[in-house]
């Protein structure tokens, strides 16, 4: 196994309420138009530390990054995100942006899409599975890799069948030249299915938690001497 990239877990930390998850406070965030800041600004501390961990001397690691379909959606967001790239003089492909299938449904969003592709930024169709498009509808996206939704990985081993949905999604997939990664793997047991079925890339409390941006360079070489005596 080797480290791929890591992804950004937006947190808010509330004075009165504690720690609050995305669920809390992204749709009220879409609803009032902040998410179009906010999510600009997230895209800015990416791009921060991403520089921090390369002065670390951290391995080119790409860093994903969640999109609202309301940011996505933005006339001018793509010429944005890559004025952002450049100010930090960053590698394109260093960052990954994470859409849904909700946000390839306008066509300010799929020009955004184009733009973003064609300048080289790697873009990922997150928690597919959940939403309208199918992958049929992926043929116009151009996206570089697939992530199959927790919700389908939990079937995995804990029914019959096994999931077959999972195992079609990868075959179909991989036919289209996408990369495909499996989110939410939580057993060795998983695991193991997945790589037998062709996935790519997996993720989830198996492999690790979520930690401080401060704790990953630790992580990575730590990771990577286990790698190397086991």
């Amino acid at each position: 196994m080797k480290i791929v990239g890591y992804e950004t877990l937006v947190r808010w930390q509330h004075p009165e309420y504690g720690l609050l998850f995305p669920d809390r406070f992204i749709p009220m965030a879409e609803r009032s138009g902040f998410v179009v800041p906010l999510g600009m600004e997230v895209i800015r501390l990416a791009c921060e530390q991403l520089v921090d961990w390369q002065r670390q001397g951290l391995s080119a690691q790409p860093l994903a990054v969640n999109v609202s379909p309301i940011q996505l959606s933005e006339p001018g967001f793509c010429e944005q995100v890559r004025a952002e790239i450049d100010r930090h003089d960053l590698a394109q492909d260093m960052l990954e942006l994470e859409i849904t299938e909700t946000a390839v449904l306008d066509t300010q969003a799929m020009d955004n899409l184009h733009c973003l592709n064609e300048a080289g930024i790697h873009l990922s169709l997150d928690d597919f599975g959940t939403g309208y498009s199918g992958l049929a509808h992926l043929e116009a996206v151009p996206v570089d890799k697939l992530k199959i939704d927790r919700s389908l990985i939990n079937k995995i081993c804990n029914s019959h069948d096994d999931s077959p949905v999972v195992s079609s999604t990868i075959i179909l997939a991989k036919r289209m030249n996408l990369k495909v990664v499996a989110e939410g793997v939580e057993t060795p047991e998983q695991l193991v299915h997945l790589k037998v079925a062709g996935c790519d890339i997996a993720q989830g409390y198996h492999l690790s938690r979520p930690m401080p941006a401060e704790a990953v360079p630790g992580f990575h070489t730590s990771f990577n001497q286990m790698q190397e005596t086991g």
